[in-house]
Protein backbone atom coordinates (compact mmCIF):
# COMPACT_ATOMS: atom_id res chain seq x y z
CA UNK A 1 0.00 0.00 0.00
CA UNK A 2 1.26 3.44 -1.27
CA UNK A 3 0.71 6.19 0.65
CA UNK A 4 1.43 10.21 0.51
CA UNK A 5 1.61 12.00 3.44
CA UNK A 6 1.76 15.19 4.10
CA UNK A 7 3.26 18.17 6.83
CA UNK A 8 1.54 21.29 5.53
CA UNK A 9 2.93 24.24 7.76
CA UNK A 10 2.96 27.77 7.20
CA UNK A 11 6.55 28.54 6.15
CA UNK A 12 7.02 24.59 4.47
CA UNK A 13 4.94 22.28 2.99
CA UNK A 14 6.66 18.29 3.33
CA UNK A 15 5.23 15.32 1.64
CA UNK A 16 6.55 12.25 1.68
CA UNK A 17 5.47 8.71 -0.43
CA UNK A 18 6.18 5.70 1.66
CA UNK A 19 4.96 2.28 2.60
CA UNK A 20 4.33 0.12 6.20
CA UNK A 21 7.41 -2.49 7.27
CA UNK A 22 8.29 -4.20 9.95
CA UNK A 23 10.35 -1.69 11.22
CA UNK A 24 7.63 1.39 10.73
CA UNK A 25 7.34 3.72 7.32
CA UNK A 26 9.96 3.69 4.60
CA UNK A 27 10.06 6.51 2.72
CA UNK A 28 10.37 5.90 -0.68
CA UNK A 29 10.43 9.74 -1.74
CA UNK A 30 10.17 12.81 -0.10
CA UNK A 31 10.26 16.61 -0.47
CA UNK A 32 10.01 20.21 0.61
CA UNK A 33 8.47 23.13 -0.54
CA UNK A 34 7.94 26.68 0.79
CA UNK A 35 4.28 26.92 1.26
CA UNK A 36 3.93 30.90 0.57
CA UNK A 37 5.65 29.83 -3.28
CA UNK A 38 3.14 27.93 -4.51
CA UNK A 39 -0.86 29.23 -4.71
CA UNK A 40 -2.41 25.38 -3.07
CA UNK A 41 -1.33 22.30 -1.86
CA UNK A 42 -2.74 20.45 -5.21
CA UNK A 43 0.37 22.63 -6.88
CA UNK A 44 2.36 20.81 -4.91
CA UNK A 45 1.43 17.92 -4.78
CA UNK A 46 1.90 18.02 -8.56
CA UNK A 47 5.21 19.38 -8.34
CA UNK A 48 5.58 16.16 -6.04
CA UNK A 49 4.84 13.59 -8.15
CA UNK A 50 6.66 15.19 -11.14
CA UNK A 51 4.45 13.84 -13.76
CA UNK A 52 4.90 10.61 -12.84
CA UNK A 53 1.92 7.80 -12.60
CA UNK A 54 1.84 6.79 -8.91
CA UNK A 55 -0.99 4.63 -7.38
CA UNK A 56 -1.39 5.88 -4.23
CA UNK A 57 -3.68 4.09 -2.12
CA UNK A 58 -4.18 6.50 1.06
CA UNK A 59 -3.29 10.04 1.81
CA UNK A 60 -3.48 12.10 4.96
CA UNK A 61 -2.23 15.34 5.21
CA UNK A 62 -1.57 17.50 8.74
CA UNK A 63 -3.14 20.50 8.41
CA UNK A 64 -2.33 23.63 10.24
CA UNK A 65 -5.83 24.69 11.17
CA UNK A 66 -9.46 23.88 12.30
CA UNK A 67 -10.63 20.74 10.18
CA UNK A 68 -14.19 21.56 10.17
CA UNK A 69 -15.15 19.85 6.97
CA UNK A 70 -13.88 18.44 3.11
CA UNK A 71 -12.90 22.46 2.40
CA UNK A 72 -10.26 23.72 4.71
CA UNK A 73 -9.42 27.07 4.54
CA UNK A 74 -5.99 28.03 6.65
CA UNK A 75 -5.71 30.69 9.07
CA UNK A 76 -1.85 31.59 8.13
CA UNK A 77 -1.69 30.63 4.59
CA UNK A 78 -4.28 31.78 2.09
CA UNK A 79 -4.96 28.50 0.77
CA UNK A 80 -8.27 26.92 0.52
CA UNK A 81 -8.26 22.72 0.44
CA UNK A 82 -10.57 20.82 -0.78
CA UNK A 83 -10.02 17.38 0.09
CA UNK A 84 -12.88 16.21 -2.72
CA UNK A 85 -10.77 18.06 -5.52
CA UNK A 86 -7.35 16.27 -4.57
CA UNK A 87 -9.13 12.69 -4.24
CA UNK A 88 -10.42 13.33 -7.53
CA UNK A 89 -7.27 15.01 -9.36
CA UNK A 90 -4.52 12.95 -7.98
CA UNK A 91 -6.65 9.72 -8.10
CA UNK A 92 -6.67 8.66 -4.59
CA UNK A 93 -9.06 5.99 -3.00
CA UNK A 94 -9.29 7.01 0.33
CA UNK A 95 -7.95 10.93 1.83
CA UNK A 96 -8.19 11.97 5.20
CA UNK A 97 -7.44 15.63 6.40
CA UNK A 98 -6.72 16.22 10.26
CA UNK A 99 -5.12 18.83 12.56
CA UNK A 100 -1.19 19.07 12.49
CA UNK A 101 -1.10 18.79 16.44
CA UNK A 102 -3.23 15.71 15.80
CA UNK A 103 -1.06 14.18 12.66
CA UNK A 104 2.22 15.34 15.34
CA UNK A 105 0.88 13.33 18.22
CA UNK A 106 0.04 10.01 16.17
CA UNK A 107 4.00 10.75 15.08
CA UNK A 108 4.50 9.99 18.70
CA UNK A 109 3.67 6.24 18.20
CA UNK A 110 6.42 6.28 15.07
CA UNK A 111 9.43 7.72 17.45
CA UNK A 112 12.37 6.53 19.01
CA UNK A 113 14.20 7.50 22.39
CA UNK A 114 16.85 9.17 20.72
CA UNK A 115 14.34 11.04 19.10
CA UNK A 116 13.70 13.10 22.44
CA UNK A 117 15.14 15.52 24.95
CA UNK A 118 14.46 15.10 28.34
CA UNK A 119 13.48 18.83 30.06
CA UNK A 120 11.90 16.93 33.40
CA UNK A 121 11.73 13.36 34.09
CA UNK A 122 9.32 13.17 36.04
CA UNK A 123 6.90 10.55 37.14
CA UNK A 124 4.90 8.98 33.64
CA UNK A 125 1.42 7.90 34.43
CA UNK A 126 1.06 4.92 31.56
CA UNK A 127 -2.65 5.63 31.81
CA UNK A 128 -2.71 9.66 32.33
CA UNK A 129 -3.68 11.77 29.34
CA UNK A 130 -1.09 13.64 27.76
CA UNK A 131 -0.24 17.30 25.64
CA UNK A 132 1.51 18.15 22.53
CA UNK A 133 1.99 22.24 22.21
CA UNK A 134 4.05 23.00 18.99
CA UNK A 135 5.36 26.33 18.55
CA UNK A 136 6.32 27.27 14.88
CA UNK A 137 4.60 29.50 12.17
CA UNK A 138 1.94 29.83 14.33
CA UNK A 139 1.06 27.69 17.79
CA UNK A 140 -0.47 24.53 18.04
CA UNK A 141 -1.83 22.32 21.31
CA UNK A 142 -3.44 18.88 21.33
CA UNK A 143 -4.39 16.42 24.14
CA UNK A 144 -4.22 12.96 23.58
CA UNK A 145 -6.15 10.38 26.30
CA UNK A 146 -6.07 7.11 27.29
CA UNK A 147 -8.69 4.95 26.10
CA UNK A 148 -8.48 2.31 28.66
CA UNK A 149 -10.64 -1.00 26.14
CA UNK A 150 -7.99 -0.60 23.73
CA UNK A 151 -5.05 0.39 26.26
CA UNK A 152 -3.74 3.39 23.64
CA UNK A 153 -3.66 7.61 23.56
CA UNK A 154 -5.83 8.94 21.23
CA UNK A 155 -4.99 12.29 20.32
CA UNK A 156 -7.48 14.70 19.62
CA UNK A 157 -7.24 18.19 18.04
CA UNK A 158 -7.50 22.03 19.73
CA UNK A 159 -7.19 25.25 18.88
CA UNK A 160 -5.93 26.71 21.98
CA UNK A 161 -3.05 28.32 20.34
CA UNK A 162 -5.31 30.81 19.72
CA UNK A 163 -6.63 31.80 23.34
CA UNK A 164 -6.20 34.77 24.98
CA UNK A 165 -2.61 35.83 25.87
CA UNK A 166 -2.56 35.83 29.66
CA UNK A 167 0.34 37.97 31.38
CA UNK A 168 1.44 37.06 34.24
CA UNK A 169 3.61 40.16 35.73
CA UNK A 170 3.76 43.99 35.06
CA UNK A 171 6.53 43.44 32.21
CA UNK A 172 4.04 40.56 29.88
CA UNK A 173 0.97 43.32 31.01
CA UNK A 174 3.35 46.10 29.40
CA UNK A 175 3.75 43.25 26.20
CA UNK A 176 0.26 43.05 26.05
CA UNK A 177 -0.57 46.85 26.49
CA UNK A 178 1.83 47.22 23.26
CA UNK A 179 0.62 44.53 20.95
CA UNK A 180 -3.14 45.28 21.76
CA UNK A 181 -2.54 48.75 20.00
CA UNK A 182 -1.06 46.49 17.05
CA UNK A 183 -3.85 43.94 17.05
CA UNK A 184 -7.75 43.61 17.80
CA UNK A 185 -7.21 40.90 20.18
CA UNK A 186 -4.16 39.35 21.37
CA UNK A 187 -3.85 35.60 21.47
CA UNK A 188 -1.40 33.23 22.75
CA UNK A 189 0.02 32.91 19.52
CA UNK A 190 0.89 35.94 18.98
CA UNK A 191 3.25 36.04 21.18
CA UNK A 192 4.53 32.29 21.51
CA UNK A 193 5.29 31.77 17.41
CA UNK A 194 8.02 33.03 15.42
CA UNK A 195 6.21 35.95 14.89
CA UNK A 196 5.88 36.18 18.34
CA UNK A 197 9.34 35.98 19.14
CA UNK A 198 9.66 39.09 16.87
CA UNK A 199 6.75 40.89 18.79
CA UNK A 200 8.52 40.48 21.87
CA UNK A 201 11.75 41.94 20.45
CA UNK A 202 9.79 44.99 18.81
CA UNK A 203 8.24 45.42 22.39
CA UNK A 204 11.72 45.74 23.87
CA UNK A 205 12.79 47.95 21.23
CA UNK A 206 9.96 49.86 20.67
CA UNK A 207 9.32 51.12 24.54
CA UNK A 208 12.74 52.00 24.80
CA UNK A 209 13.60 49.20 27.46
CA UNK A 210 16.74 48.18 25.12
CA UNK A 211 17.96 49.51 22.23
CA UNK A 212 19.32 47.07 19.42
CA UNK A 213 22.48 47.98 18.40
CA UNK A 214 23.55 49.06 14.95
CA UNK A 215 24.72 46.33 13.44
CA UNK A 216 21.88 44.15 14.65
CA UNK A 217 19.09 46.65 13.54
CA UNK A 218 20.87 46.68 9.73
CA UNK A 219 20.99 42.57 9.84
CA UNK A 220 17.46 42.52 10.79
CA UNK A 221 16.64 45.03 8.11
CA UNK A 222 18.10 43.24 5.68
CA UNK A 223 16.49 39.77 7.11
CA UNK A 224 13.99 37.39 5.44
CA UNK A 225 13.99 35.46 8.19
CA UNK A 226 13.72 38.05 11.58
CA UNK A 227 12.85 35.32 14.17
CA UNK A 228 15.74 33.05 13.43
CA UNK A 229 18.30 35.81 13.94
CA UNK A 230 16.91 36.76 17.35
CA UNK A 231 16.93 33.54 18.27
CA UNK A 232 20.44 32.96 17.13
CA UNK A 233 22.01 36.11 19.07
CA UNK A 234 19.96 35.41 21.98
CA UNK A 235 21.67 31.71 22.29
CA UNK A 236 24.60 33.12 21.35
CA UNK A 237 24.57 35.63 23.92
CA UNK A 238 26.27 38.55 21.81
CA UNK A 239 23.10 40.78 22.17
CA UNK A 240 21.31 42.13 25.08
CA UNK A 241 17.75 42.99 23.55
CA UNK A 242 18.17 39.26 21.46
CA UNK A 243 19.05 37.41 24.85
CA UNK A 244 16.33 39.70 26.87
CA UNK A 245 13.36 38.73 24.38
CA UNK A 246 14.17 34.96 23.59
CA UNK A 247 14.31 34.62 27.84
CA UNK A 248 10.72 36.35 27.30
CA UNK A 249 9.86 33.66 24.77
CA UNK A 250 11.03 30.66 26.89
CA UNK A 251 9.09 32.03 30.13
CA UNK A 252 6.23 32.45 28.48
CA UNK A 253 6.59 29.24 26.35
CA UNK A 254 7.03 27.30 30.07
CA UNK A 255 4.14 29.17 31.40
CA UNK A 256 1.81 28.16 28.49
CA UNK A 257 2.80 24.68 28.62
CA UNK A 258 2.15 24.21 32.07
CA UNK A 259 -1.66 25.72 30.99
CA UNK A 260 -2.14 22.79 28.68
CA UNK A 261 -0.91 20.47 30.96
CA UNK A 262 -3.17 21.62 33.83
CA UNK A 263 -6.03 21.47 31.11
CA UNK A 264 -5.48 18.10 30.00
CA UNK A 265 -4.59 16.82 33.25
CA UNK A 266 -1.54 15.01 31.28
CA UNK A 267 0.20 13.17 33.86
CA UNK A 268 1.27 10.48 30.81
CA UNK A 269 3.63 13.54 30.05
CA UNK A 270 4.16 16.77 28.17
CA UNK A 271 5.88 16.98 24.52
CA UNK A 272 7.13 20.15 22.95
CA UNK A 273 6.83 19.68 19.34
CA UNK A 274 7.26 21.81 15.92
CA UNK A 275 10.07 24.01 14.56
CA UNK A 276 11.17 26.57 17.06
CA UNK A 277 12.08 23.84 20.18
CA UNK A 278 14.76 21.99 18.75
CA UNK A 279 16.75 25.37 17.73
CA UNK A 280 16.28 26.32 21.06
CA UNK A 281 16.81 23.43 23.05
CA UNK A 282 19.75 24.77 25.21
CA UNK A 283 18.14 27.64 26.04
CA UNK A 284 15.12 25.24 27.30
CA UNK A 285 17.21 23.12 29.40
CA UNK A 286 17.97 26.10 31.74
CA UNK A 287 16.07 27.07 34.46
CA UNK A 288 13.36 29.20 33.02
CA UNK A 289 11.37 27.13 31.19
CA UNK A 290 10.50 24.47 34.11
CA UNK A 291 10.11 26.83 36.34
CA UNK A 292 7.54 28.70 34.85
CA UNK A 293 5.57 25.14 33.79
CA UNK A 294 5.71 24.61 37.28
CA UNK A 295 4.71 27.60 38.88
CA UNK A 296 1.19 27.13 39.27
CA UNK A 297 0.80 27.60 42.79
CA UNK A 298 -1.59 24.93 44.88
CA UNK A 299 -0.58 22.83 41.33
CA UNK A 300 2.79 22.69 41.35
CA UNK A 301 3.56 19.93 43.34
CA UNK A 302 1.40 17.94 40.23
CA UNK A 303 3.41 19.42 37.61
CA UNK A 304 6.46 18.57 38.80
CA UNK A 305 5.46 15.22 38.37
CA UNK A 306 4.36 15.72 34.91
CA UNK A 307 7.41 14.14 32.35
CA UNK A 308 8.42 16.88 29.40
CA UNK A 309 10.09 16.23 26.46
CA UNK A 310 10.82 18.10 23.04
CA UNK A 311 10.40 15.87 19.84
CA UNK A 312 14.13 16.17 18.09
CA UNK A 313 12.36 14.24 14.78
CA UNK A 314 11.20 16.62 12.75
CA UNK A 315 9.55 14.35 10.76
CA UNK A 316 7.45 13.53 13.29
CA UNK A 317 3.86 15.25 11.86
CA UNK A 318 4.20 13.20 8.54
CA UNK A 319 4.98 9.97 10.29
CA UNK A 320 1.82 11.24 11.72
CA UNK A 321 0.21 11.64 8.39
CA UNK A 322 1.37 8.24 7.34
CA UNK A 323 0.33 6.50 10.68
CA UNK A 324 -3.38 8.19 10.45
CA UNK A 325 -3.66 6.94 6.79
CA UNK A 326 -2.43 3.00 7.39
CA UNK A 327 -4.01 2.72 10.96
CA UNK A 328 -7.15 4.98 10.89
CA UNK A 329 -8.24 5.16 7.59
CA UNK A 330 -8.96 1.55 7.54
CA UNK A 331 -12.28 -0.05 6.09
Amino acid sequence: MLILAGDIGGTNTRLALCERNGQGFRVISENKFSSAGYSGLEVIIENFFDGKSTDVERACFGIPGAVTGEIIELPNLPWAIDSNSIRQRFGIKELGLINDLKANAYGLCELEEKDFAVLNEGIKSPTGNAAIISAGTGLGEAGMHFEEAMKIRHPFASEGGHTDFAPRNELEIELLRYLLAKFERVSVERVLSGQGLQNIYEFLRDSGRISAPDWLADEILKADDIPAIISRHGLAGNSEICVVALNIFVSIYGAEAGNLALKMLATGGVFLGGGIAPKILPKLKETAFMNSFRAKGRMSQLLEMIPVRVVLNDKATLLGAAHFAFYQMEN
